[in-house]
């Protein structure tokens, strides 16, 4: 069947398309210099862990970007992978590639589109949905990338938007310094999600096929109130919250308002890969991280302009677009004002690649 069984998710409001000032192609350098600090080690997983003669039959190598986004870093992160497959390939009749182009159908597919390069050497398809669900077919594709989008949850927990519910996250956006029963919400909704995302995988991926992911997320054992996200995610409740304050926006709006994110360690990561039991671990690294040389007002006008990218269609669905301007602006001066203290903050973005184990 082209529609196997799939995770009951609404769809999700996607990066901010287009080339404009707030836009996640002009707002996405960070992401770019993560997936840039990576790029050696995807190519020794490739050359390490790609089995030639497990792959060499089919004709057609297929490789999958899920959360894609609208570049331009898809582009190089595929153009990565394919010189590297070519390599793994050299004493080997190259095939044709296939790139599957993954993220949620709202996604701008348009503008990707019109930015592909035109000295790929591949076939560009796009293939729309939430990769919480079947996205291709058994046993189709050689190799999976996803690079910041699996922290994305696939909804917002049910428990913190009732208000008779322990877990109500009243007041506040994330699960920062919420309630105990909040986070626990969300600790279920991600190993919810998780065991969704490679269950799919694992029916989509050929044996012996890789997985690559880059995640944001957190250092094993650190509470989620100490880590860098979530003291950014908290600073922009703040800035909500003083527009309720003022009257600008529903205060029961930014009640029922959450971002729907969750920083992953590495080691649940790996419980749920165990717990999956398709797929072997073949290496956890984490990513060395480049410090900006911006002064600190342009470091806070960057940090607030990548936010926007990522939760402008979240904001404006919920509160309108009229918000947005002011809302941001006065981020971006509390983000100045309080940078001291992300400097506490512990953040890591860390490298996971899985192999697709033999049927039995």
């Amino acid at each position: 069947m082209a529609t196997e069984e799939t995770n009951q998710c609404r769809e999700k409001y996607p990066m901010k398309g287009g080339d404009g000032s707030y836009s996640y192609a002009k707002n996405s350098t960070y992401q770019k210099g993560v997936s840039d600090a990576a790029k050696g080690l995807v190519t020794k997983a490739i050359e390490d862990k790609l089995d030639i003669e497990i792959l060499l039959s089919p004709k057609t190598f297929c490789i999958v970007d899920m959360g894609c986004s609208v570049g331009p870093n898809t582009f190089s992160v595929v153009k990565n992978i394919l010189e590297a497959v070519e390599s793994r390939y050299r004493t080997h009749q190259i095939p044709e590639f296939q790139v599957f182009f993954n993220d949620h159908t709202s996604n701008d597919f348009n503008h990707l589109f019109k930015s592909l390069p035109l000295d790929r050497k591949y076939y560009a398809l796009g293939a729309p949905g939430s990769f919480y669900g079947r996205v291709f077919p058994n046993n189709s594709i050689h190799f999976v990338h996803s690079s910041y989008a699996v922290q994305w949850l696939s909804s917002v927990p049910k428990e913190i938007l009732n208000k008779n519910s322990s877990a109500w996250n009243k007041g506040r956006i994330h699960y920062s310094n919420s309630a105990e029963e909040v986070v626990r919400a969300y600790e279920a909704q991600f190993a919810e999600d998780i065991q969704w995302f490679l269950h799919c995988r694992a029916q989509e991926i050929v044996c012996g096929g890789l997985m690559v992911l880059i995640i944001p997320g957190r250092p094993n054992e650190t509470p989620h109130s100490q880590t860098l996200p979530s003291l950014i995610f908290e600073l922009l409740g703040t800035c909500l919250m003083d527009m309720a304050n003022k009257g600008i926006v529903s205060g029961e709006k930014v009640d029922c308002f959450n971002i729907p994110i969750y920083y992953m360690s590495p080691q649940e990561l790996e419980i749920a890969v165990e717990r999956n039991g398709c797929f072997s671990i073949e290496r956890v690294e984490i990513i060395p991280q480049e410090q900006s040389h911006a002064n600190l007002p342009e470091k806070a006008r960057q940090l607030a302009s990548h936010m926007r990218a990522a939760t402008e269609g979240l904001i404006k669905e919920q509160f309108g677009e009229e918000i947005l301007d002011e809302l941001f602006d006065s981020y971006t001066q509390k983000i100045q004002e309080k940078f001291p203290t992300f400097q506490s903050g512990k953040g890591i973005n860390f490298f996971v690649l899985l192999q697709r184990k033999a049927t039995k």
